[in-house]
């Protein structure tokens, strides 16, 4: 396929899943099901261009003057790929299944800029939750948001169960892998211009449990819970099982770990995945009904409660731009909601003297700060640990700078640090 119908292509899948209201990858799916002409190249060409028009929808709607599959592709062709009008111009030309030629309104908007937006246009942030995000990022708002929408490097986690990264970036060396910046564990790949990181769920390393896959913010929250040999912790919230994993690689395959979660059904990877990286300390509580407690048990003796809080996901907008646009104030009311049951719950678990490491992937302070403040206000027996001080045990300093608005605990973003948008709040219980 040229160049301008893989556009036109862009355009069609972004006006099923725009009216369709459906996830941008359900929608490239149909579309390449249903035009088995294309090849990979063309499929990951048109992926490419259909999240770099979501991650920029609200601008190049703006800049365009209309919120159309075709507005939104043909501005942010200029916002996000860097093209002069006379360049998109040429592409929009109605030729060999290219999208129809520019008229003369849309090639004089396209002549203009983002001037005189508004902030959350600007930002490509959804305007309802603007004043969230200013709240949170005040003067820097603009900067720090836009910063998600751009492409996220792949990053993975080094399995110090079986290798180092030393050995691991010898033998992925044909990937280009880089060291992260403050995760001690981990290696990044940066995406290729299509948009595509390498293959390395197929490699030999990830089969033999060498690494698993893993933003650099995920392994850097589980390093802030100072998982260490001797704990007996708690996931409470372990989903598939990736910070599971980094917590037993960091307590040296020693202690205990009991990973457990409401639907026994985001699960079923765990087992898996423990089995390949040689971890030893997890076991694995599914509960036999939704929402049995299979950690009843456990009350008052976690010296760790990892809790990977269910949040809106605002903080991985880089990987799932259409999220962004797919998320309600409903949503968030309930997550709110969720956060403060599984906290408590948490509550209930840790001992005297133990930790709740509260760890979200939201940029929002409803989800971070704020739910600590409540969480504090209803169990007066527990107590933040320093940030700055977290920081600096987990061998992490770096990070110390990155307070949370309220000073509750630390927020990695995009801007700051280059991971994905990670909250992490540690407590202590004092009675």
């Amino acid at each position: 396929m040229i160049p301008a119908a893989r556009i036109q292509a862009a355009i069609e899948v972004m006006t099923d899943l725009i009216e369709r209201k459906r996830p941008a990858p359900d929608a490239l799916k149909d579309w390449g099901l249903s035009h088995r002409f294309a090849g990979s190249k063309d499929r990951a060409a048109i992926a490419s261009l259909v999240y770099d028009g979501l991650r920029r929808r609200s601008s190049a709607a703006w800049l365009m003057g209309a919120d159309t599959p075709r507005a939104i592709m043909a501005g942010a062709l200029k916002l996000q790929r860097g093209l002069e009008p006379a360049a998109i111009d040429r592409l929009f030309s109605g030729e060999r299944h290219a999208p129809d030629a520019l008229d003369e309104t849309e090639r004089a908007r396209l002549a203009g800029d983002l001037a005189e937006a508004p902030d959350h246009v600007r930002a490509d942030a959804p305007e309802w939750i603007w004043p969230s995000l200013q709240a949170a990022y005040g003067e820097q708002a603009v900067e720090e948001v836009l910063a998600f929408a751009a492409r996220a490097p792949v990053d993975i986690r080094v399995n110090e169960l079986k290798t180092t990264r030393k050995k691991l970036m010898a033998e992925l060396a044909h990937l280009r892998p880089e060291e992260t910046p403050y995760s001690l564990d981990g290696m990044r790949f940066q995406p290729s211009d299509d948009g595509r990181g390498p293959s390395l769920q197929t490699e030999k390393a990830f089969l033999d449990g060498l690494y698993e896959v893993q933003d650099e913010g995920s392994q850097l929250a589980a390093r802030l819970s100072l998982a260490g040999p001797s704990d007996f912790a708690v996931d409470l919230c372990a989903g598939a099982g990736g910070k599971t994993l980094s917590l037993a690689a960091l307590m040296e395959n020693r202690g205990q770990i009991f990973a457990t979660e409401n639907d026994s059904r985001r699960l079923t990877p765990l087992y898996e995945r423990v089995t390949r990286s040689g971890a030893r300390n997890v076991q694995v509580r599914s509960p036999k009904l939704r929402n049995d407690d299979a950690v009843a048990d456990l009350d008052g003796m976690a010296d760790l409660v990892f809790v990977d809080a269910p949040c809106t996901g605002s903080g991985t907008w880089r990987r799932n731009p259409d999220a962004k646009w797919r998320l309600r104030p409903g949503a968030l009311v309930e997550r709110v909601k969720e956060q403060a049951i599984v906290l408590d719950r948490a509550a209930r678990l840790a001992k005297k003297g133990g930790r709740v490491a509260y760890v979200t992937c939201s940029l929002l302070p409803e989800e971070n700060d704020q739910a600590i403040a409540a969480f504090l206000a209803r169990h007066p027996g527990f107590e933040v640990i320093d940030p700055g001080a977290v920081a600096d045990k987990a061998g992490l300093g770096g990070l110390a700078s990155f307070l949370s608005p309220m000073g509750h605990g630390l927020q990695l973003t995009a801007l700051r640090c280059g991971t994905d948008g990670f909250y992490i709040s540690l407590l202590r219980r004092t009675a």
